[in-house]
């Protein structure tokens, strides 16, 4: 595993080689906009973004304003790539403070980087997070990449980590990292919108061997301090955001196919002769 010491801007890319085989293995687009219900918004300790999904297959983008078709048992599914919709990928956020019943965690889908929705909270204090759980069975060569921001009050300081055996124990991908604020002065950003994605807000980073051919991986993005605003004072309305959340890697080629390219190699062997 290679440990980076920290990440002060977004747009770092930290050491990934991508082959040309590289594959999606899964990505959280946020593709629905959240079931808001009648002039409220999701609530809770522990979310996972939903999908609605039309009658043909499709993503509901808005059912909000239309018949509700929102799928439970795909709550927190990946969206896109090869594993996607599949059991055992999930995307969720965990906030410690909903359940004392002040400042209740809410979560929405403002717009994201690009696309017309993101998975956004409020209520930050140390010790909580966004994170991907999913599977490389199958795959090596595996890169975690995601788009954060968060507002002027939300958390400054987070570490992004990693677990292979489900959450049993960690290790450090990014020891300190620090989202851009979009739109800032000097941060050459505008806010995130549906119609521009703005890769600075990208970090790509290498899950390194042990991440390879693997059930039960956890990354984890969580914060190391409270949100708090300009006087170090707790600020319950900050907020942080993601969007385009995504696993990548190589097939391992089956067996069967291994074999048929040994044996490949070994006609063209004898041809050459």
């Amino acid at each position: 595993m290679k440990n980076l010491n920290s990440i002060v801007a977004v747009g770092v890319v930290a050491a990934v080689s991508v082959s040309a085989n590289a594959a999606l293995i899964a990505g959280w687009t946020i593709p629905c906009a959240f079931p808001v219900g009648t002039g409220s918004v999701p609530t809770g300790t522990f979310y996972r973004p939903p999908l609605a999904v039309n009658s043909d297959g499709t993503f509901n983008a808005n059912p909000n304003t239309g018949g509700t078709t929102w799928n439970p048992a795909l709550a927190g599914r990946a969206d896109v790539g090869d594993m996607s919709l599949q059991s055992g990928f999930e995307l969720s956020s965990t906030h410690q403070l909903a359940s004392s019943g002040a400042n209740q965690t809410s979560y929405t889908a403002p717009a994201g980087n690009g696309s017309a929705y993101s998975f956004s909270s409020n209520v930050w204090k140390a010790g909580d997070w966004y994170q991907v759980a999913f599977s490389t069975v199958g795959y090596t060569d595996v890169s975690f990449s995601f788009d954060m921001t968060r507002s002027s009050t939300g958390p400054a300081t987070w570490i992004i980590e990693m677990s292979s055996n489900g959450g049993t124990s960690f290790s450090t991908l990014v020891a300190t990292y620090t989202p851009i604020v979009a739109g800032t002065t000097g941060s050459g950003t505008t806010s995130w919108n549906s119609g521009t994605n703005q890769s600075v807000f990208t970090t790509t980073l290498s899950l390194g061997a042990s991440a390879d051919n693997t059930g039960g991986m956890i990354v984890r993005i969580r914060a190391l301090v409270d949100s708090v605003n300009s006087s170090g004072t707790y600020q319950a309305g900050g907020t942080a955001r993601v969007d385009n959340l995504m696993i990548n890697g190589t097939a391992v080629p089956a067996p069967g196919a291994l074999a048929l390219l040994g044996v490949a190699g070994l006609v063209g062997s004898r041809r050459r002769r």
